[in-house]
């Protein structure tokens, strides 16, 4: 009998694999139980005379509106305001107690630093707070005076759900990665030293290994060409799949549903309209009284982005999938400068340049100009919310046409919908009158006449 070559080997390379398996296991059990003793405290800075934890809060809900701590905005920078007041100008505590608390009336007293800061910064009177005390003044000089928080990096714990990953977790990943690889890799020899061995085995025992040989057989397309019944059955389908096909593809020219183009500045109906919970038509004023909702002109923005610069986002920070998409805060703060670079805004001086220049917004709702439609008949005399037609833009980081906007769309929406006749003398009295007619108790807008030509086509 003949000696079978690589049994050794074979016997060899298991050994190897499992001793790699065992070694990988206990580094890695050792690294999470290291990353697992790892523990990230958030120390609340004190400041001799006030809790700057306290103070950010009272900061945030008095001052954040005119005052940032490292640029000027309506109002100073107030980073280290107690120690450079004191440095600089000789003024104490007391002075910034009165300052605080009735600025007006230093002002009106003369105080030389008051009535500087007072024209310095446009004559823009500080809001008093007489309500804050001392206590509460101290919290946040407290908050002012603290150092910037070091960037605190997420530190995976044994057990963590996956998703919020830190760069510990990821040399764990890539080390149980490599040795998935390596030991795909030893198995493969392995399988391959098999084979070998079992041809060999095969051959000292005279099996001979022959391969199968083809039939030759008819091609199926010849077969299938020669089946006359078989032909004619698939032509007559052919045919009807065509024209189905062919007829959808034209129902849809001019239909533009999941429309959703880039923007010149990107604008996130998100953060917007969900986060911030701001209503459509304070921007989009004119639906209420108008055929159109209109185009919000960039002063509407910078009612609130004079004040707010930057991106901050969610406490908890961005989501992975905004990650991925490259939606960060810098990213947000990055298209914050594009509107200020449009409407001409100097952050440094707090005040327009006058050098404006317009955004070419691409428009994504566009009806045909044979079809009217009238946004403040359906907004303000109907009372159909927008998300009726433009679907969750709450949740859109992009806005795109969420409905068809057909013929057909609207026509059963007009069959659907009942009449809202809420403090409405006039739809009251017709109501009355067809109800009677129809014998209904409700009316829809298309008994109600919504479905005649003449109230859509010119």
């Amino acid at each position: 009998m003949k000696k079978v070559l690589y049994r050794t080997q074979i016997s060899t390379i298991s050994g190897i694999s499992l001793v790699v398996l065992l070694l990988f296991s206990n580094f890695i059990f050792a690294q999470n139980q290291a990353t697992a003793e790892v523990a990230v405290e958030l120390t609340t800075e004190t400041a001799a005379g006030g809790d700057a934890e306290k103070g950010k809060q009272l900061f945030n809900q008095n001052c954040a509106a005119c005052h940032a701590l490292n640029r000027k905005m309506t109002g100073p920078a107030l980073a280290n305001v107690e120690t450079r007041l004191s440095e600089e100008e000789g003024l104490d505590k007391e002075w910034l107690y009165a300052w605080i608390k009735n600025s007006a009336g230093m002002i009106a007293s003369g105080d030389a630093y008051a009535n500087k800061i007072y024209a310095e910064y446009n004559q823009a009177a500080m809001t008093a707070f007489p309500t804050l005390s001392n206590a509460d003044i101290d919290n946040i000089l407290a908050y002012t005076a603290a150092p910037p928080p070091a960037p605190v990096q997420a530190v995976a714990v044994a057990g963590e759900v996956a998703g919020g990953g830190s760069s510990s977790s990821g040399i764990t990943n890539e080390v149980i990665l490599g040795a998935l690889v390596l030991v795909f890799g030893l198995l493969v020899m392995m399988l391959i030293l098999v084979n070998i061995t079992l041809r060999r085995i095969a051959e000292a025992n005279g099996v001979v290994i022959e391969k199968a040989k083809a039939e030759k057989r008819t091609p199926l397309w010849k077969a299938f060409a020669q089946n006359q019944f078989l032909v004619l059955v698939f032509s007559i389908f052919l045919l009807l799949g065509s024209a189905y096909y062919a007829y959808g593809w034209m129902m849809q020219i001019g239909v533009d549903q999941g429309y959703q183009p880039i923007q010149p500045i990107h604008y996130s109906h998100k953060i917007h309209a969900g986060d911030n919970k701001i209503e459509c038509k304070y921007c989009h004023s004119s639906a209420r009284v108008s055929k159109h909702s209109g185009i919000p002109s960039l002063n509407v923005c910078m009612n609130c982005h004079k004040s707010i610069y930057e991106y901050k986002g969610n406490p908890e920070g961005p989501s992975a999938e905004d990650l991925a998409n490259g939606y960060t805060n810098e990213f947000y703060t990055g298209e914050i400068k594009k509107l200020y670079k449009a409407v001409g805004w100097d952050e440094e001086n707090q005040k327009y340049t006058g050098e404006s220049k317009p955004v070419e917004w691409v428009r994504i709702h566009n009806l045909p100009d044979l079809a009217y439609f009238n946004h403040s008949q359906h907004v303000s005399v109907a009372g159909i919310e927008c998300q009726t037609c433009h679907g969750p833009v709450e949740e859109m980081e992009i806005m795109f046409q969420y409905a068809p906007l057909t013929m057909g769309w609207c026509i059963n929406c007009h069959r659907e919908t009942n009449v809202n006749l809420e403090d409405n003398a006039y739809y009251e009295k017709i109501h009355e009158a067809l109800s009677a007619k129809y014998g209904v108790e409700k009316l829809t807008a298309a008994q109600l006449g919504g479905l005649e030509c003449g109230k859509c086509h010119y």
